[in-house]
């Protein structure tokens, strides 16, 4: 990559540099390379917070430097997860029936081993047969390839429908939390071919890894997340750093001018819509195995509302403010729904925080848009001396078409 560049975003280098020095740091205290000072569990957490940063980051170039508020990335991230899920799915259960039938007096056939695995996923729903979606689960190359392609050409349809019809603002958030809530609902149907409100589960499980324990793959999974993490800064900081950076926010700041000069605002609304929901599917595909299940749950609405949270609380506009929201609610989340946090005895009252965590999340988020509408990333800024333009109203520019280099870059 060019030194300018580097030169220029000194930022990414010091972000690579705590993301080298953090994924070290917990490879050291992990239980499988290490003092074990934390559990497979804990480093499952933490691989699963960083794809979830990895999406953060999608969701604040789409939102913070192009302006649109899509309340349905994370159905992109479930929809990876799934592609992800069924090859996973299929090829250990594939084992546990090669091995069922190697029983048998007599070879079993092709036949007979698809239709032993067949049954044994879709038994639940009262199906042997495979759904014509399973058509690749059987190879992983394709089904990672299907891992992109479909939430990616479900992006591409439904964006080019969406800004050809220049739905904008608020219209198009209520579309895309629309277009969430019909996918979830239906993949709730058993018919679905994805096992209905079951789901996959057993993602854990690696097919011929079954002799590799836990604490190993949950740090394989972790270094694979903590690559996915820092690729993505790298390739999102140069996206936004250069002239197409500069186009976009134009676009978010101010639509009518940008294509009144002459730009394609729909092409590239849509080029980002694509490009964001294949790097959402890309962290499902990382996240799910180590969740070790998925379910239609995963792809209602409230999920896509709690990442727009995370990047309005980290900052959005920045993308290490993004990774910093993503990972403090959803570390803090963690801790307050998984027990830890310690009732508070009020007397007349006992506050269970696992009762009382939304609400406390909510509130943050007004406090936060209401006080602090930067975000932690604001704190930084303030931190290291960087401001905002401050044009009282004035011009962009010598003229009222152009955009100074330092308004782009801010």
């Amino acid at each position: 990559m060019p030194k300018t560049y580097l030169a220029q975003n000194r930022s990414v280098l010091i972000f690579i540099a705590c993301l080298a020095l953090f994924t070290l740091a917990i490879t050291l205290m992990s239980e499988a390379y290490g003092a074990p000072l934390i559990s497979t569990s804990f480093v499952k957490t933490l691989g699963k917070t960083l794809c979830l940063c990895l999406v953060a980051l999608a969701m604040d170039l789409i939102w913070g430097y192009a302006g649109i508020l899509s309340l349905g990335h994370m159905a992109f991230f479930a929809l990876g997860g799934y592609m992800a899920g069924m090859w996973l799915m299929y090829a250990r259960t594939e084992e546990i029936v090669v091995q069922a039938l190697a029983q048998s007096p007599l070879p079993a056939t092709a036949e007979e081993i698809t239709q032993g695995i067949a049954t044994q996923i879709f038994g639940v729903v009262g199906s042997s047969d495979f759904p014509l979606i399973w058509s690749f689960a059987h190879s992983f190359p394709l089904q990672m390839a299907m891992a992109v392609l479909v939430p990616g050409l479900l992006a591409l349809v439904f964006g080019w429908l969406a800004f050809r019809s220049r739905v904008t603002g608020v219209y198009l958030s209520i579309l895309t939390q629309a277009m969430t809530l019909a996918l979830s609902l239906y993949l709730f149907q058993n018919d679905s071919g994805l096992r209905g409100n079951n789901g996959l589960s057993g993602l854990q499980n690696i097919p011929g890894l079954g002799d590799v324990g836990q604490d190993k793959l949950s740090i394989w999974f972790f270094w694979a997340s903590a690559l996915a993490l820092g690729l993505g800064y790298i390739a999102l900081s140069f996206v936004v750093s250069g002239k197409f950076g500069s186009v976009i926010r134009a676009i978010r700041d101010d639509e009518q001018r940008v294509r009144f000069l002459g730009y394609s605002v729909e092409g590239y609304k849509l080029f980002l819509f694509t490009l964001t929901a294949i790097i959402a599917a890309l962290a499902g595909v990382l996240y799910y195995p180590q969740a070790g299940i998925i379910n239609p749950a995963e792809l209602a609405p409230i999920a896509s509302i709690y990442l727009a949270v995370w990047v309005a609380i980290g900052g959005r506009g920045r993308l290490y403010g993004a990774v910093i929201g993503a990972a403090f609610v959803s570390l803090l989340s963690s801790w307050f729904t998984g027990g830890r946090a310690p009732s508070i005895p009020l007397g007349f009252y006992t506050v269970n925080w696992v009762d009382w965590w939304l609400v406390l999340l909510g509130g943050a988020f007004v406090a936060v848009t209401l006080f602090a509408p930067k975000g932690f990333g604001g704190l930084f800024d303030r931190f290291s001396g960087r401001r905002s333009p401050d044009r009282k109203g004035a011009a962009l520019g010598p003229d009222d078409g152009s955009l100074m280099e330092k308004e782009a870059e801010a």
